[in-house]
């Protein structure tokens, strides 16, 4: 049958909410009572200091002094099924036959020790993160899967179309998690081809963001197995050239055999020919304000895609005109309303 569409929030009384975090709309209505009723009371003391109590009635003939009280409370229940229809209630659904058709995308980030070098704001792991996220805001039927490599590769997420797990998961990538030290571009390429069916690359592709310091030196040749096997890899380069120190984890930096600090600079030939190989793209990071963004828009999705999912989708039945129509006669019955009894109004003139 496949995946089908959930609601949010909880139910009550047979009703689930379409947009619960509308909920707050609801907060208005006790606040327009108090101030109604503040008015009501304001008004009724200005009376009693201009006219005295025994003498109301001449003063003011054939007024109710239930009639404001009741318009309040109309006006009030009008603004309560108001907020009930932004909140949308729902009753009911139907199923109905859809086919997602996307790419399968595998995105590996170099959680290496690295990666903290701050030659991009904050540094380069977070920077990575954030274009991550951003790209999975703008996908659609496209599944993604995370890998998280250094010396070693941690699968992250299988391929998938919860982007809101992505999220979370990438939020919580550091390179305290990884097994091995280095960057092993090959490890991590090897491990994103095993995501794959298979059957052809034409719809899959592989997504790097590394600072480039390949110290195995296995990337290009894994690169040239994807490209037989008709997939591209698209890197985005993280960091600059002139680079930046390594952080050691506390307020020092990491040095060298020979004692000296060492710096991390951005190899972006290695990532530029890894991606060249594969037909893919290659960006830096210090040269693009949303590389992976520019590289899925100008590149990616113009990739065939296929049908990656079938089913039915349940499509909730938004009764947001129930309580509308309730509104609607609230206000009506407002309306209506009159302070003064009109016959006894025309009485008095006679």
């Amino acid at each position: 049958m496949g995946e089908e569409a959930t609601l949010n929030g909880s139910e009550l009384f047979g009703f689930s909410w379409l947009r619960p975090e509308d909920l707050a709309w609801l907060g208005s209505v006790p606040v327009l009572f108090g101030i109604g009723a503040w008015g009501i009371s304001a008004r009724r003391r200005g009376l009693r200091r201009l006219v005295s109590p025994r003498h109301l009635q001449r003063f003011s003939p054939g007024r109710s002094s239930w009639t404001p009280l009741c318009r309040l409370l109309l006006a009030v229940a009008a603004a309560f099924f108001l907020a009930l229809s932004l909140v949308g209630p729902v009753r009911g659904y139907s199923l109905r036959e859809v086919e997602r058709k996307g790419l399968d995308i595998v995105v590996c980030i170099d959680t290496s020790r690295s990666m903290l070098v701050e030659d991009l704001r904050p540094n380069r792991l977070e920077r990575a993160k954030r274009e991550v996220t951003g790209l999975l805001e703008k996908l659609k039927g496209d599944r993604v899967a995370v890998l998280a490599f250094a010396g070693d590769v941690r699968q992250v997420a299988p391929l998938t179309h919860d982007r809101n797990t992505l999220g979370s998961f990438i939020e919580t990538l550091s390179p305290r998690d990884n097994l091995i030290g280095g960057t092993n571009i090959g490890a991590a390429l090897e491990s994103a081809l095993e995501l794959f069916d298979g059957r052809t690359g034409s719809h899959e592709a592989i997504v790097l963001l590394t600072d480039g310091e390949d110290l195995t030196g296995e990337g290009q040749s894994v690169a040239e197995r994807a490209a037989e096997r008709g997939i591209r890899v698209y890197v985005v380069g993280m960091g600059t050239s002139e680079g930046g120190k390594i952080s050691d984890g506390s307020s020092g930096f990491i040095r060298d055999e020979a004692g000296a600090e060492v710096v991390s600079s951005l190899d972006g030939s290695t990532l530029e020919a890894i991606a060249d190989s594969t037909g893919g793209a290659y960006l830096s990071a210090s040269r693009s304000a949303l590389p992976l963004e520019e590289l899925y828009d100008k590149r990616m999705s113009k990739l065939e895609a296929r049908a990656l999912w079938a089913g039915r989708e349940r499509i909730p039945h938004d009764r947001y005109q129930w309580p509308l129509v309730l509104a609607l006669c609230c206000m009506l019955a407002e309306s209506s309303l009159r302070e003064r009894r009109s016959g006894e109004v025309k009485d008095e003139g006679a």
